[in-house]
């Protein structure tokens, strides 16, 4: 039988040495949760029955939530080599095989103080399998109430930093080990290339806001450049009155870009595509999403600015959370400053984003195009572009970021956020493998 244990500090490298030189039986179950346990019949004994069918090194399964009188079913997601992101919802139950619980311990060179838990989990799915079952043994009680939209910014919360240093430090650390670590990207990019008939254009895909757009319009043509500069607003087919204010608007704005595209069958991504592919694109490409506003009138020529100043394929800016007064709300300025030039590309395997406004030069980001879908385009987009060029990082906020009722992201139940995750996890797969095999070719080369 497995040996149930319960430690204070779950996230300690310390703890979970001690753990390892004292425990005996073939498998350990270990809760990291806060909360009441509540096991199903049998429950123990399903797990280590699957554990062994699977030789599996971890098993983990769905579970219930309690909130009140309330019980929601919590389905996890199947473990993938992408599932880098350190907040991958394996619940507070994990079994774990102890030979290779004790030898992954054994392996640990760092004092973790938040991180041994994420250290040991990457270590494992080294040394064999980590398996889901998709069966709710357990019921714990809820102990966050916050909406999806408040709790996918806690990895950029200032407060976090020293924990986020240490996730970091192992998922480096994990990617070294799979050989997909990249050096640091060193490659520029000409930017001489002619042949487009403004310097930058704004991109703001638009679906159903009718609400928000003309706010979006006026924020992008209000730019004040030194430089000539045009605004693409790609309409994906609103039924909501949007496509009348974006046809007013361009009638009385010759820089105005009115695009509706032949398809109905693109998401944000497709969205994208239409507007580098459209003759009227700029030699750079900048991200406002119809929601949202530049910071002021300087945003547009501060990033292209950075585009020279850099000679890079990226530019991300920073953005502040605000409500519609334009009143700063928690967490306040998201700048994303884990990114650094030396290890950002890597990093970025591990966290949930890379930050806003998003811009790119366009030969580029052509080269690659986006996935044609309404969630992690820019991410997949960016990933792909790191894996060769500088990305270069403005920390200075140049983006409100208005959230409201209607975001598609404010509160999102489970199947969606788990939609969202695993295709995230998905492109990092891919990602990883990309890489992975870049570097057995670079070192052939060598």
């Amino acid at each position: 039988m497995p040996q149930i244990v319960y430690l204070p500090r779950w996230s300690d490298t310390v703890a979970l040495r001690k753990l390892a030189e004292t425990h005996r039986s073939d498998y350990l179950l270990l809760y990291t949760g806060t909360s009441e346990l509540h096991l199903a019949p049998r429950a123990v004994e399903r797990m280590l029955q699957v554990a062994r069918m699977s030789d599996a090194v971890m098993l983990y399964a769905d579970y219930f939530r309690r909130e009140g009188d309330v019980k929601k079913s919590i389905p996890v997601l199947e473990y993938q080599l992408g599932s880098l992101r350190d907040d991958f919802d394996f619940g507070p139950l994990q079994l774990y095989r102890t030979r290779e619980f004790a030898e992954a311990v054994a392996e640990m060179e760092e004092d973790y103080r938040y991180a041994a838990l994420y250290d040991l989990r990457l270590r494992l799915s080294r040394k064999g399998d980590i398996v889901r079952l998709p069966e709710s043994l357990y019921t714990v009680e809820e102990t966050d109430f916050r909406k999806s939209g408040e709790k996918q910014f806690d990895y950029v919360n200032p407060a976090q930093r020293e924990v986020q240093v240490e996730m970091e430090q192992a998922c480096t650390a994990h990617l070294r080990a799979i050989g997909a670590k990249l050096a640091p990207r060193t490659r520029s990019v000409e930017l001489e290339v002619g042949g487009f008939s403004v310097e930058a254009s704004v991109v703001i895909p638009v679906k159903d806001r009718v609400g928000t757009i003309a706010d979006a319009v006026g924020s992008a043509l209000s730019q004040q450049t030194d430089f000539p500069f045009n605004v693409i607003v790609v309409d994906n087919h609103s039924t909501d009155g949007t496509t009348a204010v974006v046809q007013e608007l361009a009638r009385t704005n010759p820089s105005l870009v009115h695009h509706i595209p032949a398809s109905r069958e693109l998401g944000i991504g497709g969205c994208w595509n239409e507007a580098i592919g459209h003759p009227d694109s700029g030699k750079f490409v900048v991200q406002l999403d119809s929601d949202d506003l530049y910071s002021d009138e300087h945003t547009l020529q501060t990033i292209v600015d950075a585009f020279y100043r850099e000679k890079c394929a990226m530019v991300i800016g920073s953005y502040r959370m605000v409500n519609f007064r334009l009143e700063e709300i928690p967490p306040g300025v998201i700048a994303h400053r884990e990114w650094t030039a030396e290890n950002g590309h890597n990093n970025a395997l591990r966290i949930n984003g890379l930050g806003a406004p998003r811009a790119f030069y366009t030969p580029v980001v052509r080269s690659i195009g986006f996935p044609n879908v309404s969630y992690g385009e820019d991410y997949a987009v960016a990933l792909a572009v790191s894996r060769e060029y500088r990305i270069g990082r403005i920390f200075d906020a140049l983006y409100l970021c208005r959230r409201w009722d209607g975001n598609s992201d404010a509160a999102l139940d489970v199947a969606k956020q788990n939609a969202y995750h695993f295709y995230k996890d998905k492109i990092r797969t891919l990602e990883l493998k990309a890489r992975m095999k870049m570097n057995i070719s670079e070192a052939g080369d060598e």
